[in-house]
């Protein structure tokens, strides 16, 4: 089972989004906690507001005061209404939103159940909850749930997923073009990176390479870019793929874009020193590349080395799948270019690299943002009503999650829904 814990400052719109699910016979009520009843046991929103009012009241400065929560069990599991008001209380207590007023909405318009529960965290007297540990404290809540329900564990879920998704291409398998496709459509959703030689280097993780071209167009220079499979060697194993059939994103203006808005975002970033100074400690602590390669690549870090025909490097790329950047060497230091690498391993003369500073660690425990999501519905494909794979399993094993969004596309839908009924109304008036 999965949770996903959003927060908004939209009371109205997460109960406007649950209520409508009741109202067309989608979903219904089955659990209420410190809400006022009304008679028959119905609620308009109206209503369910009201029992939230005093602590919207009373909030201090708690912008994000709306918590809304998914709990989804494996769509194979068969979950009885019982079962998930008992796991909805247990949630809640166990999370500290036991005493808090909350409602808890089955979802049934989709092929597998699933509740909804919707809360605030700021108590009567206006102070916010404490979510420390906040995802640490539910996965290890999930995974007593399902023990105690019965239900498929969720990292049983991963492994199996972790075969079916995102693979890197393999040219023999046929349709080719839909497995570059499924690689390419999720990379900068994932990874960020500077240059084209930085993507390409990405790429080649799964068997796929850039190219770029030019030409005319009425009378005008134009660049595009070719998409080409490769084989098990790095050689090209099928023909090219021209970047318009993958989407705009996939062309080279959109990865310019997306290039120049990572330089911004990595510049001074934490991450890069981290990934020097590994580098760094491997470079000084190994003496060839085989074992430079397997001591980072025990940390998470992979390394891609360009060869000319004659064997020279003239290019280092390293994908730090910590931080899910990816750095060309001479980026990272001066030091740490292709010409040390092509000195060292070819020549046998040892670089000389000032001592590194103190490598920060890569795990904590200490920081809930160093914790992989709970809410990996990019390999829960059940977790969203889009049909299309939204998963990414890492090419060289393991499974990589993106950091929490804290959305639920289901009602992002609904919202985007309402304002454009609200823009056709008003051009209506």
């Amino acid at each position: 089972m999965i949770a996903k814990i959003g927060r908004s400052e939209n009371l109205y719109g997460a109960l406007a989004y649950n209520n409508l699910k009741v109202e067309k016979e989608n979903g219904q009520i089955l659990f209420t906690n410190k809400i006022i009843e009304t008679p028959n046991g119905a609620y308009t929103v109206a209503q369910l507001t009201q029992s939230f009012e005093p602590y919207l009241i009373a909030n201090r400065n708690t912008q994000y005061h709306t918590l809304h929560i998914s709990l989804n069990p494996d769509p194979k599991d068969r979950v009885s209404d019982d079962q998930y008001r008992e796991m909805a209380q247990e949630y809640m207590r166990e999370m500290g939103y036991g005493e808090q007023p909350f409602i808890v909405f089955k979802h049934t318009d989709i092929d597998r159940s699933h509740i909804h529960i919707v809360s605030v965290c700021v108590d009567e007297q206006g102070k916010k909850i404490s979510d420390k540990f906040e995802k640490m404290r539910s996965m290890n809540l999930c995974r007593e749930l399902e023990r105690k329900h019965g239900l498929i564990p969720a990292t049983d879920k991963e492994r199996n997923q972790n075969d079916k998704v995102f693979r890197p291409v393999d040219y023999r398998a046929g349709d080719i073009k839909s497995q570059i496709a499924s690689v390419i459509r999720h990379l900068p959703n994932y990874y960020q990176f500077q240059t084209l030689g930085e993507y390409n280097a990405l790429l080649s993780s799964f068997n796929i390479t850039t190219e770029k071209v030019d030409g005319e167009l009425h009378g005008k220079p134009q660049q595009g870019l070719l998409y080409i499979p490769l084989d098990e060697k790095g050689e090209r194993a099928g023909h090219p793929f021209k970047a318009s059939l993958f989407g705009k994103n996939a062309g080279l203006p959109a990865l310019e874009l997306y290039f120049a808005k990572c330089k911004t975002t990595l510049k001074d970033t934490p991450s890069k020193q981290t990934l020097q100074s590994a580098v760094t400690i491997a470079l000084q602590s190994t003496d060839n590349e085989r074992t430079f390669k397997k001591q980072l690549g025990e940390q998470g870090i992979n390394v891609m080395v360009r060869r000319n025909n004659a064997g020279r490097i003239y290019g280092m790329t390293f994908i730090d799948h910590n931080s899910k950047t990816v750095w060309n060497g001479s980026r990272l230091a001066k030091e740490l270019s292709a010409n040390t690498f092509n000195d060292y391993w070819n020549n046998d003369i040892k670089p000389n690299i000032k001592e590194p500073v103190e490598l920060i660690s890569k795990i904590s425990t200490s920081n809930d943002a160093d914790l992989p999501t709970e809410e990996p519905h990019h390999l829960f494909d059940f977790l969203s009503t889009d049909k299309h794979e939204d998963g990414f399993a890492e090419a060289f094993g393991g499974l990589l999650i993106p950091e929490a969004q804290g959305e639920d596309y289901e009602e992002q839908d609904f919202a985007n829904r309402m304002k454009k009924k609200r823009k056709r109304k008003r051009g209506q008036q």
